[in-house]
């Protein structure tokens, strides 16, 4: 009887295990996710990551010419043939004088989200992006494109744009306004010419 028992007992533990179909283990986790530890910064083809534009210029530039010239010309009276020529005298002078002081300071503040493009064989990223943003249909475009090294993206996936190699930052606009601002075209011609 006892014999038996533990028999039936095997049977009860076997039979379960020998009719149940295959069992996969599953991760609470998606393959290729961003895991609660893991580093989201950016690290390959087709990733994103914020550059935090903050640039300032300043060019002073201060012009002075100046430029004079004179001269004069002294004839006495004829005489013998020439008696008819009467003394006379002349002169002549030119000056030229000019000055000029332009400063010109611009500041940009923003941020756009770029795409790494590119892969570099020393493991730099060439990163391209830009943002539009409509405003009263005038339109204000960001556009950036530059290589940055992996090593100057924070922890929060930003890189500060004073960090950006061989950067292109441009700021263009169209619209109403934007054309408002622009010069005709006679007072470009005109500018052209003169």
């Amino acid at each position: 009887m006892k014999k038996l028992a533990i028999m039936f007992l095997a049977v009860a533990i076997m039979l379960p295990l020998l009719t149940a179909s295959t069992v996969d283990a599953k991760s609470l986790w998606r393959d290729n996710a961003w895991g609660i530890y893991a580093d989201r910064k950016a690290r390959g083809v087709g990733d994103i990551l914020t550059i935090i534009i903050n640039e300032s210029t300043t060019q002073t530039a201060a012009k002075s010419r100046s430029n004079s010239k004179s001269g004069s010309v002294s004839l006495n009276a004829g005489t013998g043939i020439f008696h008819f020529l009467a003394a006379a005298t002349a002169g002549g002078s030119d000056a030229f004088t000019a000055e000029g002081t332009a400063t010109d300071t611009n500041q940009y503040l923003g941020q756009v989200t770029v795409t790494v493009v590119e892969i570099l064989d020393n493991g730099n990223f060439v990163v391209e992006g830009n943002q539009s943003i409509w405003q009263n249909r005038d339109e204000h475009k960001i556009t950036l494109r530059g290589v940055i090294r992996p090593d100057d993206i924070t922890t929060n996936n930003t890189i500060l744009s004073s960090r950006v190699a061989d950067a292109t930052l441009r700021f263009d606009g169209k619209g109403p306004l934007n054309a408002k601002q622009r010069q005709g075209i006679l007072t470009q011609i005109f500018n052209i010419l003169f």
